[in-house]
């Protein structure tokens, strides 16, 4: 009979036999993307917040969307509140992640969690189709929901990364599931738009032809998800206190302590999520608050505002493969430099731009790069950690705690700024420092073997990661 302890401290890399590069199994993990990429397209960035915009109007009886409203007792800008409820969200999934990641990690229910999240963020999603003046505070909250299952999904998914694809295709790999992304989102986004824009035709009141938006993209990202679900390999399972009383619930403390002694002699992944700390929180918040700086700086039409999104997801696709090929030929870390510096730029320009072609153009300019750096910022990682490491979902909730504090402070920091100066143009140029110290901290990792040299801080490393 197998002793206990060897059982329980089986790592949990054991439990999942996965053939690297299987196409069925590739696949369908970049249908994930496909899936639930309309969320942050359709609610985040487009339809969604103009009709927030619509909505403060209404309940405020005015013509502007920074006009406050009463929430909860407070009387808070409505372009800030929207903000604020994008940070909210993800400081709550910052701070419960760490531990559902090593909770799935030793427990070989990683895609259990996964599917949690995502039916949580789809169904909220749909639920939105509610949404009205007079739900507004309601509303808030349910838009929360949708985020963070969108956010928790999201980790779930990313870790199985070094788990189906080997190294050398980790770059292609995650270009191509943001390129599904993009595709999918892109497909529903003109579905919708044909929706409203056409919804006298149909005999639709544009409102209820908006919410009717918010209901198809939940409904798409929980069905899409199933072909996820379907090609990923099954959860193994770990019986609940199979060599511990305690069980895999406390072990999933364990799991997550482990990582965070490993961390601290991995001194490149410290370098690594430093500098992806600091450049992500420009580049989310941009992508968060594009469509409220298009409505309410540059007065421009939601037509306008809805085509400028769809030519960012079209040159996104673009702009991963590009910088996809970029690093292999220069490297991840400086592909990753270059485009962190143009991010700079498109501060400065966003600072400037006024409505008409120079904001098409700086649209086009931040599509490029918006693929770019999400896509090798995940790559690089999962290059970056150690090989067949069996916390594949703990090391990337680090990766994913990190990502959302950045929004968090990112978007805070952006709607203070805009409620206390006035002017979400003063928000837009103060976030080039964000990217200054992201350029700075990666320009110290460039040249670096990255792996190899983590591996070398100690020998005993693969030892811990075992749980031995």
């Amino acid at each position: 009979m197998r002793d206990a302890t060897a059982a329980q401290a089986a790592p949990a890399a054991d439990l999942y036999h996965v053939p690297k590069d299987d196409k069925c199994i590739t696949r369908g993990w970049t249908f994930y993307d496909w899936a639930n990429s309309v969320y942050p397209l359709v609610i985040t960035s487009s339809i969604f917040p103009i009709y927030w915009g619509a909505m403060v109007k209404e309940v405020t009886k005015t013509d502007s969307g920074k006009s406050p409203v009463d929430f909860l007792g407070f009387q808070v800008p409505g372009s800030s509140l929207l903000t604020y409820a994008i940070s909210a969200a993800f400081l709550f999934i910052a701070l419960i992640s760490p531990f559902l990641t090593s909770l799935a990690d030793f427990s070989g229910r990683k895609k259990l969690f996964m599917q949690i999240f995502c039916y949580l963020g789809s169904l909220s999603c749909a639920a939105l189709f509610f949404f009205t003046p007079d739900t507004l505070t309601l509303s808030t909250f349910v838009f929360v929901l949708a985020t963070i299952g969108f956010s928790g999904s999201i980790v779930f998914y990313n870790s199985y990364l070094p788990l189906i694809s080997s190294e050398e295709k980790y770059d292609s790999l995650s270009a191509r599931g943001f390129s599904m992304g993009y595709i999918g989102s892109v497909l529903l986004l003109l579905i919708c738009l044909g929706l409203i824009m056409g919804h006298d035709k149909i005999g639709l009141e544009e409102g209820f032809a908006t919410r009717l938006a918010f209901l198809l993209t939940g409904i798409w990202w929980a069905g899409f998800a199933q072909v996820s679900f379907f090609s990923l390999p099954a959860d193994p399972g770990r019986p609940a206190g199979a060599g511990d009383e305690s069980g895999w619930l406390l072990n999933g403390f364990r799991e997550l302590g482990k990582v965070w002694d490993q961390l601290k002699q991995l001194p490149n992944l410290k370098r690594f999520l430093l500098a992806y700390f600091t450049y992500n929180m420009g580049v989310q918040t941009v992508m968060y608050v594009a469509t409220i700086f298009g409505d309410e700086e540059l007065k421009l039409e939601s037509s306008a505002l809805i085509l400028t999104i769809l030519l960012l997801q079209i040159v996104g696709i673009l702009g991963a493969y590009l910088f996809s090929k970029l690093s292999e030929r220069i490297g991840n870390t400086r592909a990753l430099s270059w485009a962190v510096f143009i991010w700079m730029l498109i501060c400065i320009g966003g600072y400037f731009v006024q409505a008409g072609w120079s904001f098409y153009a700086l649209a086009a300019v931040i599509g490029l790069t918006m693929g770019a750096v999400q896509s090798l910022s995940r790559s690089t990682y999962s290059k970056i950690i150690p090989e067949n490491t069996p916390n594949t979902a703990a090391f990337f909730s680090f990766f994913d705690v990190t990502e959302k504090l950045s929004i968090v402070i990112g978007t805070a920091v952006f709607g203070v700024i805009a409620q206390v100066t006035g002017s979400m143009r003063n928000s837009i140029l103060s976030l080039i420092v964000f990217f200054v110290l992201g350029l700075i901290f990666l320009l110290r990792l460039r040249g670096k073997k990255l792996r190899d040299e983590a591996h070398g801080a100690d020998p005993k490393l693969a030892e811990g990661l075992s749980g031995n």
